[in-house]
């Protein structure tokens, strides 16, 4: 590794102390790019890692609302605006209480090299705050979404920072965000992307980011000449990501065996492919018990493993969609004595370092979640693109560009890693290829 790499790298460990996951995906993003960077020495003189790594403005915010018992509560909201050298900020929300300064950072630095494998006009940026909204009343959330975005609105806008959804931030959330924010500056625009049908939403978002990991797994198979087509496909979580993953997989012929949620997974043998069996995924995640054992209950068939997680299901493929790092080293070891082919991320960041080297030395093929999962963003974008041109696009307009945007993102990695690196790399490739675009970018814009 270059000695800038490995500087840059430590840089971020000191300047972000105890931010574990930021500080993961910054040395997995950077220490692929030493043949780049090696390329390109004019990269160094212009500081470029360096200004990558540090977001072009941070903001931090206190949340004040009152709970349904008329208490006084106080959250954290937060806002990384990462980079705009390719278009304005854009990425989601997130809502959950382990949300801190490192999560939002990791989400976003991820998000740079994920809207730039689009081919699209957008830069990265993640928010969100550690309010749980798991548990609370329509109207607690409300309150909470309200004054969330009355702080956040001054920040954002449809050429500044587009924000969408992320865990715990459905339609729901920004319906009321976006209620508040079109009530605060007296104008209907798209600055928020996840919107409801009737008022600006894009037809297919909600199953893009499903439909998109599976078209980019599909390409990976065919790619080292396999067809996802009768391929048993094990997958975490229940839900967007998988009910869109669910749908596509079984319009291709695969059989998806397992959810999965904090309780533990289900195994459900005769395949997850009825309409009834995956709109339960949507059931289980809008019942606010954050659950997946009523599916067993559901559907005797399928079995419930408590406190495991679906990896150890046997199976052709695996997706994990639930969170980040959910795929350890001792999975990734298990799937290496197994015989695994094929991993794909779903969830952002959902391999520990570890893990993907362990996966890869032991001959799988990883799909990585910057790829893979950029599928929602590309639909936002796409929603963005209808907004600004006050027009509605058909669901087949927008499943139709989805689908040529990810096979272009699986090319663009290949080709990216067999330039660098000589070979087949999702990893690298995506890293790389992501990050060219950036790059050319801020070299041409100047020191700003």
């Amino acid at each position: 590794m270059s000695n800038y790499v490995e500087r840059c790298i430590e840089l971020c460990k000191q300047n972000n102390p105890g931010e574990v996951e930021f500080h993961q995906t910054v040395e997995e993003v950077l220490s692929s790019l030493k043949p780049v960077i090696e390329k390109h020495p004019e990269y160094e003189e212009a500081a470029l890692l360096e200004r990558l790594t540090e977001p072009e403005r941070g903001i931090t915010f206190r949340v004040v609302w009152v709970d349904d018992n008329g208490k006084v509560q106080v959250n954290k909201g937060y806002r990384y605006q990462f980079n705009s050298a390719i278009g304005p900020y854009k990425g989601g929300l997130r809502f959950a209480p382990n949300v801190y300064p490192g999560i939002i950072k990791f989400l976003g630095f991820e998000q740079i090299f994920k809207n730039s494998l689009t081919g699209l006009p957008i830069g990265g940026g993640k928010g969100g705050s550690d309010f749980d909204p798991n548990g609370k009343s329509d109207a607690e959330v409300m309150r909470f979404c309200q004054a969330f975005m009355t702080e956040l609105y001054r920040h954002i806008g449809p050429e500044t920072d587009v924000p969408a959804g992320d865990l715990g931030v459905g339609g729901r959330e920004i319906g009321y965000m976006y209620g508040q924010y079109k009530k605060i500056v007296n104008r209907f625009e798209g600055t928020l992307t996840g919107k409801g049908l009737a008022w600006g939403g894009a037809l297919g978002r909600a199953e893009a980011t499903g439909y998109g990991i599976i078209w980019y797994a599909q390409e990976m198979l065919k790619a080292n000449g396999e067809d996802i087509k009768g391929k048993t496909v094990a997958i975490s979580g229940f839900g967007n990501v998988s009910w869109g993953a669910a749908l596509k997989l079984r319009d291709l012929g695969a059989k998806l065996v397992t959810i999965s949620g904090p309780d533990g997974y289900i195994l459900d043998e005769d395949g997850i492919n009825t309409d009834e069996k995956i709109a339960t995924l949507l059931e289980l995640r809008g019942s606010g018990q954050n659950v997946c054992e009523p599916y067993a209950k559901k559907f005797p068939n399928a079995k419930f493993f408590a406190g495991k997680k679906p990896w150890e299901a046997a199976a052709d493929l695996y997706i994990p969609c639930a969170t980040q790092n959910e795929i350890q080293a001792e999975d990734a070891k298990s799937f290496v004595d197994r015989g695994v082919k094929f991993v794909c991320e779903g969830s952002n960041m959902s391999s520990t370092n570890e893990a993907i080297k362990i996966m890869q030395d032991g001959g799988i093929i990883v799909g990585p979640s910057k790829a893979a999962n950029a599928g929602g963003v590309a639909c936002s974008c796409i929603e963005m693109g209808q907004n600004a041109g006050k027009t509605v696009f058909s669901a087949e307009e927008v499943l139709e560009q989805l689908h040529g945007i990810m096979v272009g993102i699986h090319k663009a990695c290949a080709d990216a890693s067999k330039e660098y690196y000589g070979k087949y790399d999702l990893v690298a490739g995506a890293n790389i290829a992501g990050f060219l675009k950036v790059a050319n970018a801020m070299m041409e814009q100047g020191l700003v």
